[in-house]
């Protein structure tokens, strides 16, 4: 049973988008499932920028699915790319790699040590497996299934044989000086980005004019496998070609009626796939708001296929905190698997559904991660009580379910930051992190590890992954006793009034109470007092107190939160370290 949305109509950008999709499925094919898609290349690690390609289309899916009408959100895996280059930083690829460039990325070995048959069902498997995680549903399409198999052959000799018009349509932009290749992150555009450095010469994305004239389409050699052919004739009626390898020399006439082995060049194949599956929904990166860009040129190539544009936005880059703009043809750059690992699918859905395809925003892999989920803890308070606003609830729906329920959660979320100081200070003693978190709060404690799971592992990844070693924490084995030696009376006196409310304070809000009012009360203050009742110099004051604490606790200015840490370190060790 479809779970129904919660008035998120006219709320988000996903139900503006659901709307239109819906309404131009109708106009375009009634009564038919709505069919929207993305598509991705496996020619390396699909990362974290390739994944708004998939979660634009699948949040406007899933929206439709809960309004109980029939989506198919298409995924096409352009796996009969040309492998383009060796990507830097793919763990088991060296510059040996280099002479397959030319091959389908499914003929393409699989780097050292991979369990999957080639290079394309490497990266494809860690992105099914991540979307699986996300909950994505979808339908995935190999492309080299799809043209070896033959179910294209009709409509590549349709577009061989209006090779003229295609060559027409392309002609009015290789006139053009082609501008500065964009910034993009759409990975089948990468001989887009090529070709925009060509200056507005033909590019292979346009397909090749040899003696035979202009040709949308290029064969893999039958020798060495490499597109690097060159159609030197054809013949219409018997659909009969020749072509030669630069390659390796080989050349072979075939009928092109009874031949498997090529493929529409990116322009026309793209158009192609639009019509074929009646795409009615698909976005597109940045990059295609170029003249001549592949999204604008299958605009016009489509008719010839007796197909649609499909609508759909252009979307904005997804950056990551402290990084460069990512690119999969460096390696090396976060997937989903990657992101996954330190937060819960929830959090990443989130980031995606709350900020419309044309924002751009950031994925934080530093110390982000932790206001990200403050943030997203706030919202979850303020969804349960009512307090939300309407598109905020939306996208916090979008987060934590699909239309085919809700997605797994950790049954007693404690906050991010607090769980990674546990797993800091505890360097993976599962005991004692149970210790420390059932005193969070000693009238509720904590009967296991499990019911903070699945956040409290993402959380100890991110710290085992992410924090440098000189931010680790590393509590003293003995007091400082030249420090404790050389405070004056006033720090001395902020240390008896911090031991002396230990024992009763034990638990993460009254240890927080204390650590913040030891120095009102050294003021003359109420322990309690407000900031607005007190003067300026309090914080400074506080700021003084937790530093003199993390130096005599962990050696350090800073360090995780003081009452996480206190619970962490123990009363008796706490104590010991005070110099009591």
């Amino acid at each position: 049973m479809p779970i129904v949305a919660q008035s998120t109509e006219t709320t988000d950008w996903v139900s503006r988008f659901a709307d239109e999709v819906i309404e131009e499925s109708e106009r375009r094919a009634p009564g038919k499932p709505v069919v929207v898609a993305s598509g991705l290349s496996p020619s390396g690690p699909i990362h974290l920028g390739n994944l708004r390609e998939v979660m634009t289309p699948h949040l406007v899916a899933d929206e439709i699915r809960r309004r109980g009408r029939q989506v198919r959100h298409l995924i096409s895996w352009d796996d009969y790319d040309r492998y383009r280059k060796v990507p830097a930083g793919v763990a088991g690829v060296d510059e040996s790699w280099a002479e397959h460039i030319g091959k389908p990325l499914t003929s393409v070995p699989a780097p050292k040590g991979s369990a999957h048959p080639n290079w394309a069902e490497h990266f494809k498997a860690a992105m099914i497996e991540s979307l699986a995680e996300l909950g994505v549903e979808f339908d995935g399409i190999s492309q080299t299934a799809q043209y070896t198999s033959g179910v294209y052959r009709e409509r590549i000799l349709h577009a061989i044989k209006h090779r003229g018009e295609i060559d027409a349509i392309l002609d009015q932009y290789r006139t053009k000086k082609a501008p500065a290749a964009k910034k993009q992150q759409k990975p089948v555009d990468e001989a887009e980005l090529e070709a925009a450095e060509g200056s507005g010469a033909a590019s292979e994305d346009d397909g090749s004019s040899g003696s035979a004239g202009y040709f949308p389409y290029k064969p893999y050699c039958g020798n060495c496998e490499k597109d690097l052919t060159i159609v030197t004739a054809y013949d219409d009626d018997t659909t009969e070609l020749t072509y030669t390898c630069t390659a390796c020399g080989f050349g072979e006439t075939v009928r092109l009626n009874e031949f498997n082995r090529g493929k529409l060049v990116w322009k026309v194949d793209w158009p192609m796939r639009w019509a074929y599956e009646g795409v009615v929904f698909e976005p597109s990166g940045v990059d295609h708001s170029s003249p001549g860009s592949s999204f604008q040129v299958g605009g016009q190539i489509v008719g010839l296929f007796g197909g649609k544009q499909p609508i759909g936005p252009m979307y904005a880059f997804v950056g990551i905190s402290g990084m460069a703009k990512m690119s999969s043809s460096r390696g090396g750059v976060p997937t989903p698997a990657d992101a996954l690992k330190i937060m819960e699918p929830q959090l990443l859905r989130w980031l995606y559904a709350r900020r419309k395809p044309n924002q751009s925003f950031k994925i934080a892999f530093d110390q982000e991660i932790q206001r990200l989920y403050d943030e997203w803890d706030k919202l979850d308070a303020k969804v349960a009580d009512g307090s939300a606003l309407p598109a905020d609830v939306a996208a916090h729906s979008r987060a934590v379910r699909t239309a085919g329920g809700e997605l797994p959660k950790t049954p007693r979320p404690l906050p991010y930051r607090t769980l990674a100081s546990v797993a800091d200070i505890t360097a993976g003693h599962e005991d004692q992190a149970l210790r420390i978190l059932s005193e969070l709060d000693p009238e509720n404690p904590l009967a296991s590890l499990d019911e903070v799971r699945p956040r409290y592992d993402k959380a100890e990844a991110w710290i085992n992954t992410q924090v440098p070693a000189d931010q680790r924490t590393i509590v003293r084995d003995e007091p400082d006793a030249e420090l404790l030696k050389s405070l004056d009376e006033q720090a001395q006196q902020s240390l008896r009034l911090l031991l002396d409310g230990l024992a009763e304070a034990w638990s993460l809000d009254g240890l927080t109470h204390l650590v913040y009012g030891v120095p009102k009360v050294q003021a003359g203050f109420p322990a309690d007092a407000t900031p607005r009742e007190l003067p300026p110099e309090i914080k400074t004051a506080q700021r003084s107190f937790f530093a003199l604490l993390y130096h005599l606790l962990v050696g350090r200015d800073t360090g995780p939160r003081l009452p996480t840490l206190l619970l962490a370190v123990g009363q008796e060790r706490v104590r010991a370290l005070l110099g009591e």
